[in-house]
């Protein structure tokens, strides 16, 4: 259940197996956390997960399994950061306490240090920050996480630090989390993941039930019932309570589906004519005024270097929630004049506008991935995934390796369908 990238990875690996596989999705189309449009200029966005970071092995194989073309981000070696129309200097107090905040929790959450455990959350942490450096400490996090800070338990906060192995690679570009693109578009993958299965994916086709037997499970569906020896539930775990179990499910998956919720995050792409600002220099920026943006160039490579010129801005936590008030018309605007405080009045008018917000989404209902609630009381992060009977579980929170991510996702579905050809036999 789920035509995301890790449903779609467990389908492909299963069939290539020989095992018969049906794909059921609710959404009108696959892909899942992942979304790709065309621009009026004919170039591909990404309005979902998009990023091969480091160590993304099974992503850049997947590209190539496709024929994808992949390319680094043109990034500087380190963002521009700024409060609204001023530039936060190298050397002001705000970056310089921030840096060595993240620099003494990257070291502790490494080392397995106190602050990983108790009932502490990260807005108890950022307290214990002054000033300025603690908003903009607030704002990396929200990117990087699209947690709420009082709604993310340290202890959870440090294991999600491990699984993306480290801090400071999560809010790194060249070499980071964010290292490379997939020309594309990572959307573009998942649609020819499912154009591989054929008639094998089924979407508008929401799954309401799952009754076990000891013979397998009957899902019954908005469109009737199927028969299945194994039932494989891809989807982020709070979406997934609205899946009636017979029998109910272990306490700990069922603790895991209402304690969690899922991010907040809405991501807007402005694409132009040409990347008119590279004429000055990056235009990479953290924003910390509210609400707090970053900013990346996603410019696709092109034959004589000159454009389309891609512009991604994300917002996260509860400042993306903040923009929910907002016409779409108002939100395109206010995100337009950011950019132009700093790169000049012709930000203001791109050739192609594309905008998603992730955590108004009904079959996703956010992004990047579920958090663990503190009020619902601790478990394991990364989720575990013991099957229950004949159900068995991936998604990209299940990923013992960068949880979170695309990669994620699709190490969960090798896994699970390894699990399932295993379990078959």
């Amino acid at each position: 259940m789920g035509a995301g990238i890790a449903g779609l990875r467990a389908a492909l690996d299963l069939h290539a197996r020989g095992v018969d596989v049906l794909v059921l999705e609710a959404a009108p189309r696959v892909g899942g956390r992942v979304l790709t449009e065309t621009t009026a200029l004919g170039t591909h966005v990404d309005l979902g997960g998009q990023w091969i970071g480091k160590g993304h092995h099974r992503f850049e194989a997947l590209a190539a399994e496709f024929g994808a073309q992949v390319f680094e981000m043109e990034t500087p070696k380190m963002p521009k950061l700024v409060d609204g129309a001023r530039t936060i200097g190298m050397a002001s107090p705000t970056l310089l306490l921030a840096g060595a905040a993240l620099v003494a929790w990257e070291g502790v959450v490494r080392l397995g240090g106190p602050f990983a455990g108790g009932g502490s959350t990260v807005a108890d942490l950022l307290r214990k920050v002054p000033g300025r450096a603690r908003r903009l400490l607030d704002v990396l996090i929200a990117i990087a996480t699209t947690a709420d800070a009082d709604r993310f338990a340290l202890r959870d906060f440090a294991a999600a630090v491990r699984v993306q192995e480290g801090l400071l690679t999560a809010m790194s570009t060249r070499g980071g989390a964010q290292d490379s693109l997939v020309v594309d578009g990572a959307g573009t993958l998942a649609v020819r993941m499912a154009e591989r299965l054929g008639d094998r994916v089924h979407t508008d086709r929401a799954v309401l039930a799952v009754h076990r037997d000891d013979d397998g499970a009957t899902v019954h569906t908005t469109a009737g019932t199927v028969r299945a020896q194994r039932v494989i539930v891809t989807v982020p775990p709070p979406i997934a309570t609205a899946i009636e179990h017979r029998p109910a499910l272990p306490t700990e998956r069922s603790h895991a589906e209402r304690g969690m919720y899922m991010g907040s995050v809405y991501k807007a792409l402005a694409v132009y004519e040409s990347p008119f600002w590279r004429a000055n220099g990056h235009a990479e920026m953290i924003d910390i005024d509210g609400p707090g943006v970053g900013v990346f160039d996603t410019t696709p490579p092109s034959a004589d270097g000159t454009g389309p010129g891609h512009l991604c801005l994300l917002v996260g936590g509860a400042d993306a929630r903040s923009l929910d008030d907002l016409s779409p018309a108002d939100r395109r605007e206010t995100m337009l004049a950011r950019l132009a405080v700093h790169l000049g009045e012709g930000a203001k008018t791109p050739a192609s506008w594309h905008e998603k917000c992730w955590h108004r989404d009904e079959y996703v209902g956010g992004g990047y991935l579920a958090v663990p609630d503190p009020k619902a009381g601790a478990m394991p992060f990364p989720l575990g995934h013991a099957p229950a009977g004949v159900v068995h579980w991936a998604g990209t929170e299940t990923a013992a390796e960068h949880a979170g991510y695309i990669e994620g996702a699709l190490e969960s579905g090798e896994r699970v369908a390894g699990e399932v050809a295993s379990a078959l036999r």
